[in-house]
């Protein structure tokens, strides 16, 4: 009978416990919900208080500004995402998000420049770009699968050094002679081209 008791005592513990571990899991998965949203309604709210901020600015400096606000909006979404989902898409989607909003703005600041200058930091925003998405495929491969990070890796330095190459040879562009044959025989060979 003692054991019976002891046993049963021992049931209901285990159940108890359970009971309650299930009652964290769900309060955790309501906090973390409810800091998800507060993380998109801040993005949403800081969004809108940038915008009003470009107001006074004209013309390119205006688009620049705004087109800054979009992505500073879109990258904390999608920081917030990752946090809440945290997988390795998540995080690989917010590193794309960021990677778009870097290059948004930054071939929105070459509408400024002329000629070569502009053509140069056209194929320069391009290059980063190139690069931030390698290194986001990285990520989330190694957070995947191990073996196939070394080939991501691979690829994405390959990437990176054929973008950074068509911008050094943009630079090389503007020169002539021996100038423009030693840049880009340089160029060649700093990115294994």
């Amino acid at each position: 009978m003692q054991h019976r008791l002891a046993l049963n005592w021992l049931t209901c513990a285990v159940l108890a416990a359970s009971a309650f571990g299930a009652a964290s899991a769900s309060a955790a998965d309501a906090a973390t919900k409810d800091r998800y949203d507060a993380a998109q309604k801040s993005a949403e709210a800081d969004y809108k208080a940038s915008v009003a901020r470009c107001e006074d600015l004209k013309d390119n400096a205006k688009k620049v500004c705004v087109e800054n606000a979009k992505g500073n909006e879109k990258v904390a979404k999608a920081n917030a995402e990752a946090d809440y989902k945290n997988t390795p898409k998540a995080r690989y989607d917010a590193a794309v998000a960021k990677a778009d909003a870097d290059y948004s703005v930054a071939k929105l600041r070459c509408d400024d420049k002329k000629g070569n200058e502009k053509d140069v930091c056209a194929k320069d925003a391009d290059a980063a770009k190139t690069k931030a998405y390698g290194d986001a495929k990285v990520m989330r491969t190694s957070r995947e699968s191990s073996k196939d990070t070394a080939t991501a890796r691979q690829d994405a330095n390959a990437d990176a050094n054929k973008a950074q190459y068509k911008a050094a040879v943009e630079r090389c562009d503007s020169m002539t002679g021996n100038s423009k044959d030693a840049c880009m025989a340089d160029a060649k060979v700093r990115f294994n081209q």
